[in-house]
C-alpha cells in the first residue's frame, strides 16, 4: 500500500468512527487525543485528531493497527479482501459504523453540494 493510500484510509476510518461516536455515544465521556501517522516504521508527519468515547477509541486503535499491518501491496477495501484480518466481532462493529457513517456523511456531502450558490 502506498503512503498516500495509508493516509487516506486512516483519515477515512477516523472520520467514520468520529461521525458514529458523535451521534450514537453523544452522552459518553469523550477522550480528545491524536494518533501520529506511522507506516512501515516511517513517520508521515501527519496526525489523526479525534474526540471519541473509550469504546470508539479502542475501535479506532484496532483499525489503525490493522491498516498498518495490511499485507496487500494493492490494498482492496476490507470487505473485498481475500485475506481478512479483522476478528469477527470487530468486523461486525466496523461494518455497522461504516454503514451508518457512510450514509450520513453522504447526505451531508450532497446537502453541501446542493446548497452552494450557482
Amino acid at each position: 500500500m502506498t503512503e498516500e493510500k495509508f493516509i487516506h484510509d486512516s483519515q477515512t476510518v477516523t472520520n467514520f468512527i468520529q461521525c458514529y461516536c458523535d451521534d450514537e455515544h453523544k452522552d459518553a465521556k469523550k477522550i480528545k487525543n491524536f494518533i501520529p501517522l506511522v507506516y512501515n516504521s516511517r513517520d508521515l508527519n501527519q496526525i489523526l485528531a479525534y474526540e471519541l468515547c473509550k469504546e470508539c477509541e479502542d475501535t479506532l486503535f484496532y483499525s489503525y493497527k490493522k491498516l498498518q499491518n495490511c499485507p496487500n501491496e494493492n490494498k482492496p477495501s476490507c470487505r473485498k479482501c481475500s485475506i481478512p484480518c479483522y476478528d469477527k466481532r470487530e468486523w461486525k462493529l466496523l461494518a455497522k459504523i461504516m454503514r451508518y457513517s457512510g450514509i450520513k456523511l453522504g447526505f451531508i456531502k450532497l446537502k453541501k453540494l446542493f446548497s452552494q450558490p450557482r
